[in-house]
Formats: C-alpha cells, structure tokens, sequence
C-alpha cells in the first residue's frame, strides 16, 4: 500500500522522538549561579560549619541565597544571579579566611530523575559559560639543567661500571659538564666511552691543575633545540592529559611561539585549583639515604614535607624520576592510610632494580618536587617594582628502609590525607612536566559575559526558526506545517544529542545550528516541489506524494553527505572555535536527513496514507487531481 508505514517502523519514529524530548529536556533547566568552596590546600576539607559561616556571611550582606550544599568535598552556595555571584565572593572569603579559597562556579539544577538516567545539559564552551584562559611559560633554563643532570648521572654510572677513576661531573654554568681525572690515559678511555655512546656532546680536553685533567661536555646546539621543543612538547601532552583527568570539556591547549602554552578552560572557574593542577610539576625523586662517611659535596639535606622541622641527608645521585612514571593510583595501606601505588616504565623499573639490590636494609626517600611564583617587591631608583621570583621546593615524602629489590611496582605512604594521595596520583598519572611553568597571563571571562553571548546566539536561533516556519507555512499549506513539526522534532534531536554526547556548544556551534535549520528546511523543500512537479504532469496524489520522497532521496543524500565530509575534515584539522562548528554541523547534518526523510514522511503518511485523496495542500493554491 502506497505511503503507508509498517507499525514498528512508526514506534521506532516515536520511540526516537520520546527519547530526543527526554535528554533534551534537560537543556531547559540553566545552571545556578555560585560560589564555590575549597580547601587552600589539599588536607583541608569543607564542613557543615564552614559552609553555615559562608551562607551567613551572604546573607547578612543582603544577598538571596538560593541553597547551599556539600558537594565533592566542596561547599557550593547558589546565588539568584550573576551580580549576587561577584558580590558574593569576596564576602564569603573575607568570611572564611585564607585556609578556604572561594570561586565563581555555574551549578547544574537538572532535576535528580534526569540525571538519574544521564540526561544533562550541553556543555558551554568558553565564550558562552565563562571559564578561565592561562598563558604559561616553560623554563628553557631548567629543562636545560634538568636534562644535563640526567645525563651527568648516566655517565658517572658509565665511568664506574667501566672502573674509570673521575672526580667532578656536575653541570656548571656554562651548560657543560666537567669530568676531571688524575691521569691522561682515563681522560683519554672516557673521551673515547663518551663520544661512542654519547654523540650529542661536543667533547674538550683541557688541562686543569697541575695534577688533573679535565674533560669538558657541552651540548650541541642542534640538541640544545631538540631538549627545549621536548620540553614544551611534553608539557603540551601532560597538560591535555591533566585537563582531561579534570574533566574538562572541549578545552584549547596549544602550543604559542618558542617557549609558551595557550590553555583555555570553559566552565571552570575555581582558577586557584586550576593552576595548582596545570602547573604543579608533581615530579618525583627516588634517592639513597647517604651513608655516614659520605662527603658532603655529594650529598643533600631535604626537609619532610609533614615535618618540615625533620631533616635527613640524601645522595645527589637520583635512582628515577617521576618521568619513568607508567601508572599511578590513589589506595589505602593496612593501617587504612593514604598511599599511592606506583607502576614504572621498563627502564625505570630495571634502574630501580639495579638499585636497590645493592642497597639492602639502607633507606630511599621519595622526594616530591614544586615550583612556585612568588611576588616580592623591589625598588628600583625610587620606583617600587613587583617581581616574580621563581622558587623550587624539595621536601621528602618518605624515608623507608628497603627491605628487598624493588621492581616496576612499589607503593608510597607518609601521605597526609586522601586529598593529597588522589592528587599525587592524578598528576603522576597524567604524567610529570618536562620543565617548571609559570602563569604569564590569567584572564577569567565571568558568566555574566557568557550570558550576553548566550542572550544573542538564542535570538539569532530564535529569529531564523520563526522566520523558516512563516515561509514555510504561507508557502506550503498543509504540507508546511509537517515540514514545521519536523523541522522542531529536528532542533529538538540536535540538542539530545549534542547533550548525551557531552558535545560542547559555542557561538560557532550556534552559528552551525542555525546553518543546520536551513539545510534541514532545505530537504523538505526539495521533496515537496518534486511532489508539485509530479502533481503538474498528471500523477495521482498517492504517487505524487511516493515519488517525490523516494526520486529527492537521492538528491538530499548527496548534497548532505558531501558537506557531512567537509564538516569531518574541519573537526579533524581544525581545533577550539572551529571543531565547535564542525561538531554541531555534523550532528546538525544527520538529524536534519532522519527529520526530513523519516519523521516527516511518516507525518505525511499518517495523515493521507491508505485512503482516496482528491486534492494536496502542497502550494499557494491547493493541487487539484
């Protein structure tokens, strides 16, 4: 029978359209205003308290609070709009003090039965919900000195093991290494080691004293560039890797001239945890305890990082780094403390090995690495000048006498809370810095300008929706108004869809939706002048009606399957504001073909399917038979 669909294909229509209505209704329901609530560090958590002394605060200050609740272990106090939320802030933190740190955040009010299936909301990109932009710099310098130490340490280990007697070895400031021996022939059997084994040196013999001879490393400069692009290449990798451990959605890392990081973050604004996440080296140092009789040229005081009034005496010489680093997760010991179980790289975990097999019932300590930014302030011929000094802190984690050769796996404790175990393992997780960063630039776009984004991007929606259904409907008649319901039924599956996706929606998202409900109306309008055409020749209304969706099928399926190619293209090359496009163009495409040859065929079906039509509301007129 002509135009007529079988029952299963009709409840597959429905059941596609129930659940497009169900994820995105979610979509109706914006996020909260906010101010959220942190521990300033890791080990302090949110109490019913503190978060009573925060709404208490808001309030005395003449600010509805909407609700207030714990969260993830943090505090969230929303706020009735975006002028309460920047008034709130400072109130709430001069409220609390400096052991809490306090930020603008958008809180989702989906109801519980949504989320309870996972229907959430699209996610907003940077330009329509606010979010966080960081300019980081990587430190040439210490990428420099880091590498030259790894490589003076796997030289002197190449010197003993080959019974080569050396003094020195440490990296001056020349970004060399000098080995001094006693005697020309070892100079002359550890010129010849190195320069078989390392040939990104550029070797130097030179007299010392009078009783040494010295042997002078220095890096090429071809490898010199070869270190620094590493460098910011890693830290491009660890940053997209600890970005995704946040959750972030659809965020821009990329690479900014020699030596700099662009990292934008929609929808975070708690930029204090950011930074603590992004730009934490979170590196680690395996060391030997020194012995006793050790000289104190090679060796180390660190204090404990619970402790700082403890100290203990290390060895220079590391074992392995946070870089050899393949897995890491957050657990408990048998006591139910904190610890963090580490898995190595092969190399790392035969250094380990090699290590500590010779080194029964000694001690190792895991040192945990930071650089931070400090601001102090200098005056300059009379002028006060703000100058950002450059810190590194080195403290121990822990101190435990190796019991047996460790292999790739072994755990660390002397943690001081869940907090910092899950954080340390995140970070080594998401793998260590190649160099120490530091934020240049931090630009916080507030939500309230992500509303005016928003505000304009829904009118511009909204305008052309309304415009296309009028001319559809003055146009087409009867036939405009199934184009009209499928046309709505096709918004509607574009936003489930973007939403059960986690798509991120920005302003050149909205710019592909509106461009989506043009091509959408597009197919119908092909389809219904092939049905006009038909009816002009003499064919009857049933067949006009079968040969205009079957003969424009193919048609709409080229013209849509050649820009669905090019919207692919744009999101794999493209990056940021470009993949937002490409993304909703490409759902946008294959929504708008099942709106139009599915939903609206069926529509047309159920209303002149299997009975005797005289005429067709297909036109500025009706068509006659």
């Amino acid at each position: 029978m002509l135009n007529k669909y079988p029952l299963w294909k009709n409840l597959v229509i429905l059941a596609v359209v129930v659940i497009g209505f169900v994820y995105a209704l979610p979509n109706l329901y914006p996020d909260d205003f906010a101010v959220q609530i942190t521990g300033a560090r890791s080990s302090t958590t949110i109490d019913e308290r503190a978060l009573e002394r925060a709404v208490s605060s808001v309030k005395d200050a003449g600010i509805d609070v909407k609700s207030a609740s714990l969260q993830d272990r943090n505090g969230l106090v929303r706020v009735t709009g975006p002028e309460a939320q920047l008034k709130a802030r400072p109130i709430v933190q001069a409220a609390l003090g400096e052991d809490y740190l306090v930020a603008l955040n958008m809180a989702p009010s989906t109801p519980d039965w949504l989320r309870s299936i996972g229907a959430g909301p699209m996610k907003l990109g940077l330009d329509l919900r606010g979010g966080v932009h960081f300019l980081l710099e990587v430190d040439m310098d210490s990428a420099l000195a880091q590498r030259l130490d790894a490589y003076s340490s796997e030289i002197k280990r190449e010197l003993r093991d080959e019974r080569i007697r050396y003094r020195g070895g440490d990296v001056g400031d020349n970004r060399d290494i000098v080995l001094t021996f006693r005697d020309e022939s070892s100079r002359t059997e550890a010129f010849e080691l190195v320069k078989r084994q390392y040939n990104e040196f550029l070797l130097d013999e030179r007299r010392g004293d009078e009783s040494e001879y010295e042997l002078v490393l220095s890096l090429a400069e071809k490898e010199i560039r070869q270190i620094e692009d590493y460098a910011v290449e890693q830290n491009l990798t660890t940053i997209r890797n600890r970005v995704n451990e946040l959750g972030v959605a659809e965020p821009i890392v990329q690479r900014q001239g020699r030596a700099r990081i662009v990292v934008e973050l929609p929808g975070v604004q708690d930029t204090a945890q950011a930074k603590r996440v992004l730009g934490a080296t979170a590196n680690l140092e395996f060391r030997l305890e020194a012995r006793q009789d050790a000289p104190s040229g090679a060796t180390e005081v660190l204090p404990f990082r619970n402790d700082p009034n403890r100290t203990a005496r290390l060895e220079r010489e590391v074992i392995v780094t946070g870089n050899n680093v393949a897995n890491a997760q957050q657990a408990f010991d048998e006591n139910s403390q904190p610890q963090v179980n580490i898995t190595m790289d092969g190399p790392g975990g035969d250094m380990m090995n090699r290590a500590t097999r010779d080194a029964i019932k000694r001690r190792m300590a895991v040192i945990f690495i930071e650089f931070r930014t400090e601001t102090e302030e200098r005056r300059v011929d009379g002028v006060v000048e703000t100058v950002d000094k450059r810190v590194e802190e080195r403290s121990i984690i822990s101190l435990a006498t190796i019991q047996s050769a460790l292999g790739a796996s072994f755990r660390i404790t002397g943690l001081d809370s869940i907090n910092e175990a899950s954080e340390l393992a995140l970070l080594l997780r998401a793998g260590s810095l190649a160099a120490p960063m530091y934020f240049v630039e931090e630009r916080t776009i507030g939500p309230s300008l992500g509303q005016k984004n928003i505000d304009a991007g829904f009118m511009s929606v909204t305008l052309g929706f309304v415009l296309v259904l009028a001319y559809m409907l003055v146009y087409y008649r009867g036939f405009g108004v199934v184009a009209n319901v499928a046309l709505t039924i096709n918004l509607m599956l574009l936003l489930a869809c973007m939403s059960i996706l986690s798509a991120t929606l920005t302003l050149p998202g909205i710019a592909g939706i509106v461009l989506t409900v043009g091509m959408a109306v597009d197919a119908n309008v092909l389809i219904f002048e092939r049905i006009k055409e038909e009816l002009r020749s003499g064919m009857p209304p049933q067949s006009a009606i079968n040969a205009g969706y079957s003969r424009a099928f193919v048609s709409i399926v080229d013209a849509n399957i050649t820009t669905l190619l090019v919207a692919v293209i744009l999101f794999a090359m493209g990056s940021g504001p470009v993949k937002g496009f490409a993304i909703t163009l490409c759902i946008g495409i294959l929504t708008s073909m099942f709106s139009a040859l599915v939903v609206s065929r069926g529509i047309v079906n159920a209303t002149y399917g299997g009975r005797k039509v005289q005429k067709l509301s297909i036109g500025g007129k009706l068509a006659n038979v």
